[in-house]
């Protein structure tokens, strides 16, 4: 099982980022999958989760109406739509699933939000 997640940087508040995470080593459409993210020191936090169809997502409050979680299964891909960007967006983000009795992680992706 493999991530792979792009598409951070930086960014000016109030702007937009759409991430990407690449999947590999597993059947993605049979798995729920999920974003975290975590600040510097901070814990790492859970940001958005979607079924493994794609017909439910969730998120957490503090990005609900800014943040869409969704996946393309033919492409093994997780997205993450990130609008009205806040400095305390700033993260590094995380695509994650967990496949039989482990959870995997990608490596992470910088996303800065600073004037």
């Amino acid at each position: 099982v493999h991530f792979v997640e792009s598409g951070g940087g930086l960014v000016q508040p109030g702007g937009s980022l759409r991430l990407s995470c690449a999947a590999s080593g597993f059947t993605f459409s049979s798995y729920g999958t999920s974003w975290y993210r975590q600040a510097p020191g901070k814990e790492r936090e859970w940001v958005a989760g979607i079924n493994g169809g794609g017909g439910r997502t969730n998120s957490a409050d503090s990005v609900k109406g800014r943040f869409t979680i969704s996946r393309d299964n033919a492409k093994n891909t997780l997205y993450l739509q990130m609008n009205i960007l806040h400095p305390e967006d700033t993260a590094v983000y995380y695509c994650t699933a967990q496949v039989g009795s482990r959870r995997y992680w990608g490596q992470g992706t910088q996303v800065t939000v600073s004037s």
